[in-house]
């Protein structure tokens, strides 16, 4: 079995009867990661903004080694699946992501948006290990055709800000000879019973 640790923001399993969210931190992992800007405001609508972005995603995911698979930047969010070597240094890579877009992106904005990230649940992202095969095709099509599923353009590759750096087949190929797929979870979250 591999590396593994569990966070929660809060205290307690629950709250109001309902599990509250964990960040899973795994070795040899496929994840998918989604992160939206604080009401929604569209922080990334200035070509500069987003060169910031891809600037900061591909320096940070290098030093934590985490390959991004496919990345899709819009307007006021992204979503990117990638496959994470050490599940040690995935908070840091988040944090790290988070922190220097926040504050890079922030100077370009007339008025700074604190808290930069975040949604109504006060997560600054989700994040989400991989179970199997169906899984990872529905969430790299997700990530891929952001800008169609928005309206920004009819074809995903028309639009610049969607990265595919592993083709597909290519990667989950790689992904089940790795065993990067998330087995024996007992947490709801993964749809198997806590034991």
């Amino acid at each position: 079995m591999s590396w593994t640790r569990k966070s929660t923001p809060s205290k307690g399993d629950s709250y109001e009867g309902n599990e509250r969210f964990r960040h899973w931190y795994r070795d040899n992992q496929v994840y998918f990661i989604s992160a939206r800007c604080r009401d929604k405001f569209p922080a990334f609508s200035l070509e500069r903004a987003k060169a910031i972005f891809w600037d900061r995603f591909g320096h940070w995911t290098k030093v934590h080694l985490f390959t991004p698979i496919v990345t899709s930047l819009m307007s006021n969010h992204y979503h990117a699946l990638g496959y994470c070597k050490r599940g040690a240094m995935f908070g840091q890579m988040m944090r790290r992501i988070h922190g220097s877009v926040a504050k890079l992106v922030n100077d370009l904005l007339p008025e700074r948006r604190v808290p930069f990230w975040g949604d109504d649940g006060h997560q600054d992202y989700f994040d989400g290990c991989i179970r199997d095969e169906k899984q990872y095709r529905g969430a790299y099509r997700y990530a891929l055709t952001q800008s169609v599923r928005h309206a920004v353009c009819s074809d995903w590759r028309e639009y610049p800000h969607t990265h595919v750096n592993v083709e597909l087949e290519r990667a989950m190929k790689r992904a089940i000879e790795l065993r990067a797929f998330l087995t024996g979870a007992p947490y709801k979250r993964y749809g198997e019973p806590k034991r």
